[in-house]
C-alpha cells in the first residue's frame, strides 16, 4: 500500500479544550483513521478513496459557536507517513510501570516496555482511553487468563495482557490497516501467540474470554454488548472505553440489564474506562 495517498488537515482549534476531543471523536465518525494533538492544532489523516470536498458537512462542532476552528488540507504519500509520526510522536510512560514508545525513542527501565510503530492506527497510548484502559490492564491479574482486545488498533492492549501472563490473546479490528499494524507490532513485541483478525463482532460467535478489552465506540458498545457478555466466562471482566462522563449511565444500565455489575470507572478528560463484571 505505499502508493496510498492520504488527506491531511490541519485544525486550529480555540479553547482546544474539550473541542479537540468532540472534534476528533465526530471527525472519525466521518471516516478520518487517525490524529496527531500538536499543542494549538489537530491533524487528522483519511485515505483520499475515502475523502471529499464537503466531507466535513455533517461535522457539527465545527459550527457550535462556544468554539473557533480553522482548517486547511494537503495531500500526503504514505512513503511519508513515517516522517510525519518520528515528529509527532511521543514516548508515554503509564502509571510509572509501563512505557509505550516508537523504535526510535531510547528504551528505559521499567517493567513493560511496548515498542508500537502506530501508522495509520489508533492507540498509540496518548488518547485517554487507551491511557485509562492500560491502566486498568495494570490493575488486573491477567495470568493464565484468556483474553480478547476488541477494536484493537495497534493491539498495544493485547500486548500488554500478554505481557502481564495472558496465556491466549485475540485482537480484533474491523480496519485492514489496523490489522496489519497490530501484526505488525505483535510480531515487534514478540508477542507471537496473540492472534489478530480484522473483523467484527461476528467473529465471537462460539469463542469464551476471562476478559474483553472493548475500546471503540458508544452506539458500537451498546449494539454489541449482547456479544460481549455471551463471550465472557462465568466471573469474567469486561472494560469498555471509548465513551464520555455523560454516556456511562447509559451504558451501565445497558450491562445491568445484561447481568453485569459495574465495579469501577476512571476518567480522563471527559472520558471513561469503566470496569464491569459478572
Amino acid at each position: 500500500m505505499s502508493d496510498t495517498v492520504y488527506i491531511e488537515y490541519r485544525f486550529t482549534v480555540k479553547p482546544k479544550e474539550p473541542a479537540s476531543d468532540l472534534l476528533i471523536a465526530e471527525l472519525g465518525d466521518v471516516g478520518f483513521e487517525s490524529f496527531v494533538e500538536e499543542e494549538d492544532d489537530v491533524l487528522a489523516y483519511i485515505q483520499k478513496t475515502d475523502w471529499s470536498e464537503n466531507i466535513l458537512e455533517n461535522v457539527q462542532i465545527l459550527d457550535n459557536p462556544r468554539y473557533s476552528f480553522t482548517h486547511d488540507y494537503k495531500e500526503i504519500e504514505q512513503e511519508n507517513w513515517n516522517a510525519t509520526w518520528e515528529q509527532n510522536f511521543q514516548p508515554i510512560i503509564v502509571d510509572d510501570v509501563c512505557m509505550i514508545r516508537a523504535p526510535f525513542h531510547e528504551k528505559i527501565k521499567v517493567e513493560y516496555d511496548i515498542v508500537i510503530e502506530p501508522k495509520m492506527s489508533f492507540g498509540t497510548g496518548h488518547h485517554e482511553t487507551t491511557h485509562m484502559m492500560l491502566q486498568h490492564i495494570l490493575q488486573l491479574d491477567v495470568k493464565d487468563k484468556t483474553v480478547l482486545d476488541m477494536g484493537s488498533g495497534t493491539g498495544v492492549l493485547a500486548i500488554l495482557a500478554g505481557m502481564r501472563g495472558a496465556t491466549t490473546i485475540d485482537a480484533i479490528d474491523i480496519d485492514n490497516w489496523c490489522y496489519l499494524n497490530a501484526k505488525e507490532n505483535v510480531e515487534r513485541n514478540n508477542m507471537d501467540f496473540i492472534s489478530v483478525y480484522e473483523g467484527d463482532a461476528a467473529l465471537l460467535k462460539g469463542k469464551k474470554y476471562d476478559l474483553i478489552i472493548a475500546n471503540i465506540n458508544r452506539n458500537i458498545l451498546l449494539a454489541d454488548m449482547p456479544k460481549y457478555v455471551q463471550s465472557l466466562n462465568s466471573g469474567g471482566v469486561l472494560l469498555l472505553s471509548g465513551f464520555y462522563t455523560e454516556d456511562l449511565d447509559m451504558i451501565t444500565q445497558k450491562c445491568v440489564d445484561l447481568e453485569l455489575k459495574f465495579e469501577k470507572n476512571l476518567e480522563r478528560n471527559n472520558w471513561v474506562a469503566a470496569k464491569y463484571v459478572n
